[in-house]
C-alpha cells in the first residue's frame, strides 16, 4: 500500500540526473560569490578570502605541507586528511592556492547528490532521490556548512555517512558479499575523514545488530554486515581496515559454507580489538562534554581550579528554538513536517530506510544539543519529502499533469532555501586591512614567535602570519583560555606583560613534558612557588616580579572586531580560580546605531545618553558620566583624543569618532589592556613597543 511503483532506470539516465543535480547544487553556490566579488575589502592575493575561521587550520596545513617545513609545536594542521587532500589537489589543480580552498566546499560539498540519488535508485526509486538531491543539497544548514568560502571538513562531513547509508540499504536490499566491501570502505573513510564520527558509526553497528534481532536472526549475512561495519570502526590505520576488511571478505567469498563457530571466532576476534583498540571510551567522553555544558564553570579531571567552560559561550552547542530546527533542516516548518510524515512512511513501506535512523536520530539531537547537528538530519528528510510528494502524486494517471505537480511542489519546496541562500550574505573573516596587517607582520615577526590574542583569530593569524598562538579554533578550553583573557582584560599593564612571558615560556616547556598532570596554567603556578590563584594574580602586578628567561618574542594582537566579543572575554577571567567568590558582573554597551534627538543621544536597547544632565539612561534610572572621550583619527591617521571630566563615580563614555560607535562602560573594562592599548593606544613603553597601529588592527611587542 505504501510502497510506490518501481522504476527502471537506465545508468545514462541515473547519470544525467546525477549530473543536474551537482550542477544546480554547486550553481546556487555561485550566489555568494556573485555578491562578494564587488566588495574590495574581501579580496587578498586576487582572490575573495575565506568566511570561516576553522578554515585556516586546513590552510595552514595544507601551505606547509606544500612548502615541506613547519615548525615543531605550531599546531599546525598537516597530519588533517582535509590539508592533505587540498595540498594533493594544489599539485595537480591549475589554480591559485586561494582559488582552490575558497571553491572546494562548493564541488565537493556538492557530491552528496550522488550518494542520495542512489539510494533512491537502490529502492528503485530514482525520482525520488533525485528530488531529494536537489532539496537536500541546498537546504539551510547543509549549505550553511558548505558554501563556497566554508572550507572546513563539513564538505564531506554528511557525503560520507549518506554514502555508508547507500552501502547498508544496497546490501541489505540484495543480499551479496560483494555490497559487504563499500561498507567496510566507506565507514573508514568516513573515521578517517572525520574521526569524531565514531560515535555515529557505533550506533549503525547496534542498529545492524537491532535489525537483525527483530527482523531476521538466522540470516547469517545481516552479521556479516555488521562486522564489516565494525572493521570500518576500528582505531587501527586506513589501510589496516581495508585490508583486513579484504582478507575477510576473500575468505567469504571462497568459502561456500563457513561454518558458523568459525564466523563466531571471527567477529568475537573483531569485536575484541574494536573494545581494546577504544571501545565505547571516546563515546563516554563526548557524553560527559555535553552533559557538562550548561555549567558556566568546568573543573579539569586533573585540575583543582575553576574556569568558565567554553561550550556555553558557543551558539551552535545550544538549545534551539523549533521553528529555527525545522528551517534549518528542511527549509520551512511546513516542508519539514511534511519530511517527517513521509519519512516515516517510507521506513514503514522500505524497510532497510530503518539503518538511516542513527543519522537522523543525531540530527534531531539538535534540539537540546545545537544547531550545529541539524546538517545530519537534511538528507533523509529530503528523502522523506520526496517520498511523500511521490506517493501523493501516484494515483494522477495524466503523466504531463503529475510531472507538472512534481515540479511545481518542489519547486516550491526549494524555494525557501533558495531565499535563504540569497540572503546568506556571510563576511569574510578578514578584512584585506587587517590581512595586510598580518602580512605586515609577517615579515617582522620569527616563526617560532608567539602572538597572544583570543581564539576566534588563532588559524587566520597563524595562516597570515606564520607565528605561533596560546589558543585557537580547537585549543580553547578554559584553563588555555584564562590567560588570554587575563592579558586582555587586566587592570594594569603590568600584569599582562608578566602573563604573555610566562604562559608563553611554560607552554613551550609543556610541549617537552610527556607525563603532564597538570594543565600549563597551573603548572606555571606551582613551579612559580602558589598554591593559591588568587596570590599569584596579585603577585602578577608588581613591577618587580621576576619572570623567565625569554627564549622568544611575545607580540600583542588586538583587532577592532574583539570589541563585539569582548564582554564574552570577559566572562573567562573576571573569576575566581578557587571557586569561592562569584564576582559582579561588568559592563560594557556598544551602540550600533545612534540618533540625536538633540536633547539626548539615543544608543538603542534604551539606553541613551541625557546632554543637560551629563547621565546616562537605561531605563528608569540614571547614572552620572564619569568621564566622556573622544578618540578619532585624523587625515595622517593619527589618534586623536579629547576628554571631558564630569563626575568623580560612574559610567565612561567613550565616542569612537572614526567608526561611529558610542561606548557605555565601566571602570573594570575602561581600565583593560584591550581597551586602554586599542581605543586609546596608551602603553607604557618600558613594557611594549607598538609595532603596527592601524585603525582596525593594534599590534604590540612584549619588551620584557
Amino acid at each position: 500500500m505504501l510502497k510506490l511503483r518501481e522504476e527502471r532506470t537506465s545508468t545514462i539516465t541515473l547519470l544525467i540526473l546525477i549530473a543536474i543535480a551537482y550542477i544546480f547544487s554547486v550553481s546556487l553556490r555561485f550566489i555568494w560569490v556573485e555578491a562578494s566579488s564587488v566588495i574590495p575589502q574581501f579580496y587578498w592575493n586576487n582572490e575573495i578570502m575565506l568566511n570561516n575561521n576553522d578554515g585556516y587550520l586546513f590552510a595552514e596545513g595544507a601551505r606547509d605541507l606544500i612548502s615541506g617545513s613547519h615548525q615543531n609545536n605550531d599546531l599546525s594542521g598537516t597530519n588533517l586528511p582535509l590539508a592533505q587532500l587540498t595540498a594533493f589537489f594544489a599539485k595537480i589543480v591549475p589554480v591559485s592556492f586561494e582559488t582552490l580552498i575558497l571553491y572546494m566546499p562548493a564541488f565537493l560539498g556538492s557530491l552528496i547528490v550522488i550518494p542520495i540519488i542512489l539510494i533512491g535508485r537502490a529502492l528503485n526509486q530514482t525520482t525520488m532521490g533525485f528530488i531529494a538531491a536537489l532539496i537536500g543539497s541546498i537546504a539551510n544548514s547543509y549549505y550553511n556548512r558548505t558554501m563556497t568560502g566554508y572550507y572546513d571538513t563539513d564538505m564531506l562531513n554528511i557525503v560520507f555517512p549518506v554514502l555508508e547509508m547507500y552501502s547498508l540499504i544496497l546490501a541489505l536490499t540484495h543480499q551479496r558479499n560483494r555490497y559487504l566491501i563499500p561498507i567496510a570502505l566507506s565507514i573508514a573513510l568516513y573515521q578517517w575523514w572525520y574521526p569524531q564520527a565514531y560515535t555515529l558509526d557505533t550506533a549503525l553497528f547496534l542498529m545492524i545488530l537491532g535489525y537483525t534481532v527483530l527482523f531476521d536472526r538466522k540470516n547469517i549475512y545481516f552479521y556479516k554486515i555488521a562486522l564489516f561495519i565494525l572493521i570500518g570502526i576500528l582505531s587501527i590505520p586506513l589501510i589496516s581496515k581495508i585490508s583486513l576488511a579484504l582478507l575477510i571478505f576473500a575468505l567469504f567469498h571462497y568459502t561456500k559454507e563457513l561454518p558458523s563457530k568459525f564466523f563466531l571466532a571471527i567477529f568475537i576476534t573483531i569485536l575484541g580489538i574494536y573494545f581494546f583498540t577504544g571501545g565505547i571510551d571516546p563515546i563516554w567522553n563526548q557524553i560527559k562534554a555535553y552533559i557538562h555544558r550548561d555549567s558556566a564553570e568546568s573543573m579539569l579531571a586533573t585540575s583543582s581550579l575553576h574556569y568558565y567552560n567554553v561550550v556555553a559561550t558557543v551558539r551552535e552547542a545550544g538549545n534551539i528554538p523549533f521553528s529555527v530546527f525545522a528551517e534549518r533542516i528542511s527549509g520551512h516548518t511546513i516542508t519539514f513536517v511534511l519530511a517527517c510524515i513521509g519519512y516515516i512512511m517510507a521506513i514503514i513501506a522500505y524497510r532497510p530506510l530503518l539503518v538511516t535512523l542513527p543519522l537522523v536520530g543525531l540530527g534531531f539531537t539538535a534540539m537540546f544539543s545545537g544547531l550545529r547537528f541539524t546538517i545530519y538530519a537534511v538528507p533523509m528528510m529530503a528523502i522523506g519529502f520526496s517520498y511523500l510528494l511521490l506517493w501523493s502524486t501516484r494515483r494522477i494517471e495524466k503523466s504531463w499533469l503529475r510531472y507538472l505537480s512534481l515540479f511545481v511542489v518542489t519547486a516550491v519546496a526549494i524555494y525557501p532555501n533558495y531565499t535563504h541562500i540569497r540572503e546568506y550574505m556571510t563576511p569574510t573573516v578578514f578584512s584585506n586591512q587587517e590581512v595586510a596587517a598580518l602580512n605586515e607582520f609577517r615579515k617582522i615577526a620569527s616563526r617560532e614567535d608567539y602572538v597572544v590574542t583570543w581564539w576566534d583569530y588563532g588559524y587566520p593569524i597563524r595562516y597570515y602570519s606564520d607565528v605561533k598562538t596560546w589558543i585557537d579554533g580547537g585549543k580553547h578550553n578554559g584553563d588555555v583560555n584564562y590567560p588570554a583573557a587575563f592579558v586582555l582584560t587586566a587592570q594594569d599593564q603590568y600584569s599582562a606583560a608578566h602573563m604573555m612571558r610566562l604562559y608563553t615560556e611554560y607552554t613551550e616547556r609543556g610541549f617537552a613534558e610527556t607525563n603532564k598532570t597538570l594543565n600549563d596554567f597551573e603548572t606555571m603556578l606551582t613551579k612559580e612557588g602558589f598554591k593559591d590563584p588568587n596570590d599569584f594574580i596579585n603577585a602578577l602586578a608588581l613591577p618587580e616580579y621576576k619572570t623567565p628567561q625569554k627564549t622568544r618574542d611575545v607580540y600583542l594582537f588586538l583587532p577592532l572586531r574583539m570589541m563585539e566579543i569582548f564582554p564574552t572575554v570577559s566572562l573567562f577571567s573576571n573569576l575566581d580560580l578557587t571557586g569561592a567568590e562569584k564576582r559582579p558582573s561588568p559592563f560594557l554597551f556598544i551602540s550600533r546605531g545612534i540618533q540625536d534627538t538633540g536633547k539626548s543621544i539615543e544608543l538603542g536597547n534604551g539606553i541613551s545618553i541625557q546632554k543637560s544632565t551629563n547621565t546616562v539612561k537605561m531605563g528608569m534610572q540614571n547614572i552620572p558620566i564619569k568621564a566622556f572621550y573622544q578618540a578619532g583619527y585624523n587625515k595622517n591617521n593619527k589618534l586623536q583624543i579629547n576628554r571631558q571630566t564630569f563626575a568623580s563615580e560612574g559610567l565612561t563614555v567613550i565616542y569612537m569618532a572614526s567608526y561611529g560607535q558610542f561606548l557605555v562602560l565601566d571602570d573594570y573594562y575602561f581600565n583593560s589592556t584591550y581597551i586602554q592599548m586599542f581605543v586609546f593606544e596608551q602603553y607604557d613603553p618600558t613594557l611594549f613597543q607598538p609595532v603596527i597601529l592601524s585603525p582596525m588592527t593594534k599590534i604590540y611587542k612584549l619588551k620584557i
